[in-house]
C-alpha cells in the first residue's frame, strides 16, 4: 500500500494546497461548496446564495441533506405496487416491468418518478443596504478573491461594496447538518449588513425548489431568544427544523413570509425588503456577524411539527444509518443521530471552523495520495488537479447514508432520485483510497431495502433479490422505458462487499453482508435462463444494457453483462466458502453453462443479439461498455487479444459527443490492463465534450447536467488503479502510467483493484 518503498513520503498539505480553487469574478459555472457526505452547501462568489437567479440554468446554489426529502400530496394513492407493470416475454413467460408504453407520461407516472424528492432545505445568502439604496448585485462587487481551502475545508470569500471591504468564512461542520458563517465588514457595524434565510416549497425539478407556492408550507417560530432562534418547516406531511445561533449585538426579525434575516448592530426595526434607503447608524465597536444555521429532520419540538404520516415513520424505522453495527462499523464513529445532533449545544462559527479544520487535515493526511509533481508531460498538473478536487467532492457528495444522485447534494437531477447503476462509478474508488469506511456508510441501505427488492424479484418470478435503479429511501423503482430493464447494477453489491473484504478480511465483514450477498447472487443465478436450442444460459430477453442503445426487448447477452454474471457469482461462491459453507449447485451450474461473450471478425460483440453493432454506426455510441468487462472488472473469460481489438477499434470510431464521464476512466482501465498506459492516459484526459471538469472540478456534461460526480469517482477508480496496479498486474510501481520518462508518479495509501 505505500507504493513507493525508499522514497521520501509526500508532502500532502503541498499537493492539496496547490489546486485550492481561486476565483475573482462571479463565475455562475463554477459555484462552490462545502459539505460532510450527509449535507452539502453550495455558494456563490458571495460565500453565501446570494445571487441564485445567475445559477438557475447552470449550478443551481442549493441547501441539500441525505435526509430532506419532500413528498407531495398524493390523493390518488398512486403506488408503485399498483402500478399498471406492462409485459413482456422471456422466453415463453411474460415479466412485468414499470416501463412507459410509448414513453408517455401520465400524471401518475409524473408523479411516482418525482416522489419522494429532495428539497433545498434554505436558501441563506447576504442582505446588502447600498448607499444608493438598491439592493446588491453582482455588478456591484469589486476586488473579488474567493478561495476554497481544501487543506482546512473553508471557503473565504473578499470583495469590496462602495468601497467598503467585506470578509466572508464560511463552514460546513464535519458531523452535523449545519452551515456557519462569519462575516467581518464596516458594513456591519453599520447595520448595514445582514444575512438572510429564505424557506422554499419542494420540487422534483433542478433546484429543488418551489418560491412560487408560498401558501403551501409554512414556517413557525418555536423559540426566538436574543442570541438563538429555533424555526419548525412544515411541507405536506414532511417536517423539518431549523435552529439559528448568532453573535451578541445582532437581531433576528422575519421580513417576510418564510424569510428570516439576522442582522448586525441591533436595530429597533428591520423594515421588510432592502430596497429602501436606511438612516445613518453609528458604527458598532465589532463588525462581524456570525451565524450558525443548523438543519435537522424533525425531532418533536412540538405536537404539530412532529405528526408524521405511516409512511414516513416506517422509512425512519427502515433507515440505513439504524442497520450499521455500531459496535464493528468503522462509520459507525461519523456523525452525532438526528436526535443527539439537536439535544447537543447549538453550536457557533468558532466551534465549526474548528472542527472543519480539524476533519479535513485528517482526511487528507490519511488516506491515499498521488503526486504528479515530478513528471514532465504537460497534461499531469491538470489530471493532479482533477485527482485532488475529486477526491474533496466524492467526500462532500457521495459519502452519505444513501447512494447519490449523479448531482450529490449540490441540485437534484431525475426528479432527486438515485440510480443505483451509477453507484459503483460514485463511491467504490474510497475502498481503492484506503477510506473505505466512506463507502460503508451507504452499504446498509441495501439491507434496508432488501424486501421489497426481494419483492420485485419474487412478483417477476425469480429467486433472491432484484435491485431498483431509479430510486429513493424505500428502494421503489421509478416507471421508465430504460430503468427497469437494466441489470449491470445487480451484481454491484457483491462488488461492494468484495472490497470490504480485501480492505479488513474477518468474518465479521463476511457476516455483515452475507445476506445481501447470498440474495444477490440468488437473483442472478435465477435470472439466467436455460436456452435449450444452445445449451446454455443466456441473458435476456428483454434487458437493456449498459451500453442503451439497443432493443431492450430483443437484447440479449451483451458481453459487459455476461461477464459481470460470471464474476459476481464466482464471487458469491468464493463469499460462502470463507464462511466455512458449501458452494451453491445452482449457481455453479449457470457458471459451468453461462454463455461466452460473442465474437465477430475478431472483437467482442457489444450484445450477442447486435451482430451488426460495427457496421450500424448509429450502434457505435453511449457508453462502451463492452470494455468494462476488461477494466472495471478482470475479466474472467475475456481473451486479451480479442479485448485489444474491440477497444482499438473503439478508439478509431465511436461517437465521443455521445459518451458520459464514466466513459472516459472506464477506457483507461480497460487499456491498463490491456498494457496500453498511454492509451489510459490519453482516455483520462481525452478532448471531448463531456469530459470537462471546471475550476471547482466538476465534471461538466450538458446544459441540464452541469455536474456528474460519477465521472469524478470513475477518475479516482481509475487513478488508484493506474498506481497501485491490480490483481495480476506487472510488477511495476505504477504499472498503468506509461514507463517513458515523462511521467513521476509517486503514491501512498492506494490499494489494488480486484
Amino acid at each position: 500500500m505505500n507504493g513507493m518503498p525508499g522514497r521520501a513520503r509526500i508532502d500532502r498539505r503541498a499537493v492539496v494546497t496547490r489546486h485550492h480553487v481561486v476565483l475573482h469574478e462571479v463565475d455562475p459555472e463554477s459555484p462552490l461548496s462545502l459539505g460532510n457526505g450527509e449535507f452539502a452547501f453550495t455558494a456563490d462568489a458571495t460565500g453565501l446564495q446570494t445571487f441564485p437567479e445567475l445559477f438557475e440554468k447552470t449550478i443551481p446554489l442549493g441547501t441539500q441533506s441525505q435526509w430532506g426529502w419532500h413528498t407531495f400530496p398524493n390523493p390518488e394513492g398512486w403506488s408503485i405496487d399498483r402500478f399498471q407493470f406492462a409485459e413482456f416475454d422471456s422466453h415463453g413467460r411474460k415479466i412485468g416491468f414499470a416501463d412507459i408504453p410509448g414513453n408517455r407520461r401520465t400524471p401518475e407516472i409524473n408523479w411516482l418518478r418525482a416522489n419522494p424528492h429532495r428539497l433545498h432545505l434554505g436558501r441563506i445568502g447576504l442582505l446588502v443596504d447600498r448607499d444608493d439604496g438598491r439592493r446588491i448585485q453582482p455588478k456591484d462587487m469589486e476586488g473579488i478573491e474567493q478561495t476554497l481551502e481544501l487543506w482546512d475545508g473553508r471557503l473565504v470569500s473578499r470583495f469590496r461594496i462602495d468601497g467598503h471591504p467585506v470578509e466572508v468564512r464560511t463552514v460546513v461542520h464535519p458531523d452535523r447538518d449545519a452551515v456557519a458563517v462569519r462575516i467581518e465588514s464596516p458594513l456591519v457595524g453599520q447595520g448595514r449588513l445582514g444575512i438572510a434565510i429564505h424557506f422554499p416549497y419542494g420540487t422534483g425539478e433542478a433546484s429543488a425548489a418551489d418560491w412560487t407556492r408560498p401558501d403551501r408550507h409554512r414556517t413557525v417560530a418555536v423559540a426566538v431568544g436574543s442570541r438563538m432562534a429555533t424555526l419548525a418547516r412544515h411541507l405536506d406531511q414532511d417536517r423539518y427544523c431549523v435552529r439559528l445561533r448568532w453573535s451578541s449585538g445582532a437581531a433576528l426579525e422575519e421580513i417576510e413570509r418564510h424569510r428570516w434575516v439576522v442582522r448586525g448592530a441591533a436595530r429597533g426595526s428591520l423594515p421588510g425588503g432592502a430596497g429602501a434607503p436606511k438612516p445613518p447608524q453609528a458604527p458598532a465597536e465589532n463588525p462581524v456577524l456570525e451565524l450558525a444555521v443548523e438543519f435537522a429532520a424533525d425531532p418533536g419540538l412540538d405536537s404539530e411539527a412532529s405528526r408524521e404520516s405511516p409512511a414516513a415513520t416506517a422509512n425512519r424505522s427502515r433507515d440505513p444509518a439504524d442497520a450499521v453495527d455500531k459496535d464493528r462499523s468503522p462509520s459507525s464513529r461519523r456523525r452525532l443521530t438526528q436526535e443527539s445532533q439537536w439535544k447537543a449545544e447549538p453550536i457557533g462559527f468558532p466551534e465549526a471552523e474548528s472542527a472543519a479544520r480539524e476533519h479535513w487535515n485528517r482526511f487528507w493526511s490519511s488516506g491515499g495520495a498521488i503526486d504528479l509533481s515530478g513528471s514532465k508531460d504537460h497534461r499531469a498538473l491538470e489530471l493532479e488537479r482533477r485527482i485532488v478536487l475529486s477526491q474533496y467532492l466524492t467526500a462532500i457528495q457521495c459519502a452519505g447514508r444513501y447512494p447519490p444522485q449523479e448531482t450529490g447534494l449540490a441540485f437534484n437531477s431525475w426528479e432527486g432520485k438515485f440510480h443505483l447503476e451509477m453507484h459503483w462509478w460514485h463511491a467504490a474508488h474510497f475502498a481503492l483510497w484506503d477510506r473505505l469506511e466512506l463507502l460503508e456508510r451507504s452499504l446498509p441501505y441495501y439491507a434496508s431495502i432488501l424486501p421489497r427488492a426481494r419483492g420485485m424479484a419474487a412478483r417477476q418470478g425469480y429467486a433472491g433479490a432484484r435491485w431498483p435503479k431509479m430510486t429513493d429511501p424505500r428502494g421503489a423503482e421509478s416507471p421508465s422505458g430504460v430503468g427497469p430493464f437494466l441489470i449491470w447494477q445487480q451484481p454491484h453489491p457483491i462488488y461492494y462487499a468484495e472490497l470490504c473484504y480485501r480492505a479488513r478480511k474477518e468474518r465479521g465483514t463476511l457476516e455483515r453482508y452475507r445476506e445481501v450477498v447470498e440474495a444477490t447472487a440468488e437473483f442472478m443465478a435465477s435470472f439466467a435462463v436455460w436456452d435449450g436450442a444452445t445449451e446454455r444460459f443466456v441473458l435476456g430477453p428483454p434487458l437493456q444494457c449498459a451500453q442503451e442503445v439497443f432493443p431492450r426487448s430483443t437484447t440479449m447477452n451483451p458481453a459487459f453483462e455476461l461477464t459481470y454474471w460470471r464474476w459476481g457469482l464466482e464471487t458469491a461462491q468464493a463469499w460462502r466458502q470463507r464462511l466455512g459453507l458449501p458452494r451453491q449447485p445452482r449457481w455453479d451450474r449457470v457458471l459451468e453453462g453461462l454463455a461466452r461473450p460473442a465474437v465477430s471478425e475478431g472483437k467482442y460483440l457489444f450484445a450477442e443479439s447486435a451482430p451488426q453493432c460495427y457496421t450500424e454506426r448509429s450502434w457505435a455510441r453511449d457508453h462502451p461498455s463492452v470494455t468494462a468487462a476488461l477494466g472495471m472488472l478482470p475479466g474472467p473469460g475475456i481473451d486479451r487479444e480479442i479485448m485489444g481489438r474491440t477497444l482499438g477499434w473503439i478508439w478509431e470510431h465511436w461517437d465521443w459527443p455521445s459518451t458520459w464521464g464514466w466513459d472516459y476512466p472506464m477506457l483507461a482501465m480497460c487499456a491498463a490492463r490491456l498494457g496500453q498506459p498511454e492509451r489510459a492516459v490519453d482516455a483520462l484526459l481525452l478532448d471531448t465534450p463531456k469530459n470537462v471538469y471546471r475550476s471547482n472540478g466538476h465534471n461538466h456534461q450538458r446544459p441540464g447536467l452541469t455536474i456528474y460526480l460519477p465521472g469524478n469517482g470513475g477518475l479516482l477508480a481509475a487513478a488508484a488503479m493506474m498506481a497501485a496496479g491490480w490483481d495480476g498486474a506487472p510488477a511495476l510501481p505504477s504499472p498503468g502510467f506509461p514507463n517513458n520518462g515523462q511521467w513521476n508518479v509517486r503514491w501512498e495509501a492506494l490499494r489494488p483493484m480486484p
